[in-house]
């Protein structure tokens, strides 16, 4: 006796997929009940992802760019449309709202109902003089009411996000709050630590705030010497934020981009994680933080700014700190008190696990989202 096939998602990004996007190709990997196929423009330097199940516009020779091209502007895109349409898909499910603009047309072509995740910037940048979009998302500002009267259900990462689409005019009847979740099985604690270490995981961008922890790690360094700032990710402000860091600081180290296990190894290594994000200027906030709920899994307090939709990650006084926005002073007493106290770091640390294993975790929130497939599938 065959059993049946699991009925097909297309899980749409314009670009498959860079390496910060682990999230998506994590939550697509964790569904049981459907099967996930890739489908984009192109592919980047980043993910690996199952050729079998990658599909993209531009194979990478010449004819390629054109009808990337082509698609980008005009949405026309017919050999790349018929072949998702040999594969007898039940719905698409898009990533970001500046692809959720791009997939209306397919998913209209194919006669597929439509998910869309808007995970932080694409529902939160206001100023464009601050914030410098790609050809993507400025074709979706110019033509958001396209995206918001198409039909899709939208997910929002967080209650925070939710609210500003609201705000926006999405119809509130199409917008549901679902948390991606971290897989616990990969993420749990192996800690190693040994020095104290501040470990900071984010680009290097205004929104992250960065400049913050450097101030505040160089007041706990007064009193603490052996403590160290570690930093991973790369952005536009490293060569700033390393000239304010060999100003101030005496033990530090920017490591760059890492691979998702070198994070999670220094995320063990650590004693506390940082990550001060704050409202940039472009009115981009932190949607949620998945690098929080990543840290509280392998049982390390968080300290952070109270922004955006971090309060729904970490819970202050039980799982780590948040200190008032842009109060670096705060946030250099919370630290030290975390990095003073083995017991109280201990404490939050395992309370954050219990957290996230409980509210977070992949599987059960990927079975949720199969559950939100069922209902609006074709």
């Amino acid at each position: 006796m065959t059993s049946h096939a699991k009925p097909k998602v297309i899980v749409f990004s314009d670009h498959l997929l860079y390496p910060s996007e682990t999230f998506i190709r994590a939550q697509a990997n964790g569904l049981s009940t459907f099967e996930p196929i890739f489908a984009g423009s192109r592919r980047v330097a980043g993910l690996e992802l199952p050729e079998e199940r990658t599909y993209t516009i531009n194979r990478g020779n010449a004819l390629g760019k054109l009808q990337e091209v082509a698609f980008k502007i005009t949405g026309f895109a017919p050999g790349f449309i018929k072949r998702l349409d040999t594969l007898g898909a039940v719905l698409m499910h898009a990533h970001y709202a500046s692809n959720g603009f791009r997939a209306v047309s397919l998913a209209e072509k194919l006669n597929l109902p439509l998910i869309v995740t808007l995970h932080g910037s694409d529902a939160t940048a206001t100023d464009l003089r601050y914030h410098k979009p790609h050809f993507g998302q400025r074709r979706y500002l110019a033509n958001k009411e396209k995206l918001q009267n198409s039909g899709a259900v939208f997910l929002a990462v967080s209650e925070f996000i939710r609210r500003k689409l609201l705000q926006q005019g999405f119809p509130e009847g199409k917008v549901l709050v679902h948390y991606t979740g971290v897989n616990t099985r990969i993420f749990q604690p192996a800690s190693t630590e040994c020095d104290p270490i501040i470990l900071f995981v984010g680009r290097l961008v205004e929104s992250k705030g960065a400049e913050f922890l450097i101030r505040a790690a160089a007041e706990v360094q007064r009193q603490l010497p052996a403590m160290e700032l570690v930093l991973i990710g790369e952005g536009p402000l490293r060569a700033d934020l390393e000239k304010r860091a060999k100003e101030s600081l005496r033990r530090y180290r920017f490591l760059g981009a890492q691979s998702p296990e070198e994070v999670r190894q220094w995320m063990n290594r650590a004693s506390v994680l940082c990550v001060p994000s704050v409202k940039a200027r472009s009115g981009i906030e932190e949607a949620f933080g998945m690098v929080y709920v990543e840290a509280q899994a392998v049982g390390k307090p968080v300290v952070a700014f109270d922004s955006g939709g971090v309060c729904e990650a970490v819970s202050h006084g039980y799982t780590g700190y948040l200190a008032p926005e842009r109060d670096w002073q705060t946030l250099a007493g919370y630290i030290f008190t975390l990095l003073e106290n083995a017991e109280l770091r201990k404490r939050f640390g395992a309370a954050g696990r219990e957290r996230v294993v409980r509210q977070f975790d992949l599987e059960k929130r990927t079975k949720v989202l199969e559950e939100i497939y069922t209902g609006i599938r074709k």
